[in-house]
């Protein structure tokens, strides 16, 4: 079954070329001109992916992450020319789960988005994980705190299972990216250290002084066992 994807890109040509080279990969495509447009098409219905790009008229890319995080846990994909470090880690922390520079390869962007889409899967029958008043029900799709609902993103839920799957053992930042983003994700440990700040920031009671998902220097990150 295809993949659906949203592309909220305002060039036209750059957004028909990649909508037709991820067509001819499989991949069920629409489009949209602005942030705007993409919000309203993003709440008619469900996609698997959102592909967005950065510089965008009226409500820029940053913006549009953050309001697609505030209504919905669909996996974005940053897709911008702004190659410096300080937009991507930006664009990361606006909610986005991955980014891919211009000019991107079609078959790589095609690569990113089925190994996003394919761990929206349940996490299957994983027993539930307690640490203090926290609860990770990984076959529920949900964590709680004293009975509330803890408002996770799809790759702040993986991350917490993941760690919480191997309680009491580090996992490096090569291992989480296999686990979280797929065996074929091409990106860096920033993703993994970004995700985490903001996974600290709704599950720790103070995320500067982290209880939960520790660091290990010079190794990784871990839930106490």
């Amino acid at each position: 079954m295809p993949r659906s994807v949203l592309f909220i890109e305002d060039d036209e040509r750059i957004r028909r070329v990649v909508s037709l080279s991820l067509r001819r990969e499989g991949l069920e495509v629409a489009e949209a001109g602005s942030g705007e447009e993409g919000l309203a098409r993003l709440a008619e219905r469900p996609y698997d992916v959102v592909l967005l790009d950065l510089v965008l008229p009226g409500r820029d890319g940053f913006d549009v992450c953050r309001e697609i995080r505030r209504v919905s846990a669909t996996p974005v994909i940053m897709v911008t020319a702004r190659a410096d470090s300080r937009d991507v880690v930006a664009g990361l922390e606006a909610g986005a789960d991955d980014y891919v520079t211009k000019p991107s390869v079609a078959e790589e962007l095609s690569a990113r988005i089925r190994a996003l889409a394919r761990r929206t899967r349940s996490p299957g029958a994983r027993p539930r994980v307690v640490v203090g008043d926290l609860v990770i029900a990984p076959a529920d799709g949900v964590v709680t705190r004293r009975g509330e609902v803890v408002p996770l993103t799809r790759t702040e839920f993986r991350l917490l299972v993941e760690l919480a799957a191997e309680r009491g053992r580090v996992l490096s930042r090569e291992e989480l990216l296999e686990r979280v983003w797929g065996y074929d994700y091409f990106g860096d440990s920033r993703l993994v250290d970004v995700h985490v700040r903001r996974l600290r920031t709704k599950v720790e009671a103070d995320p500067a002084d982290p209880a939960i998902v520790t660091t290990v220097r010079g190794m990784g990150y871990r839930l106490p066992g």
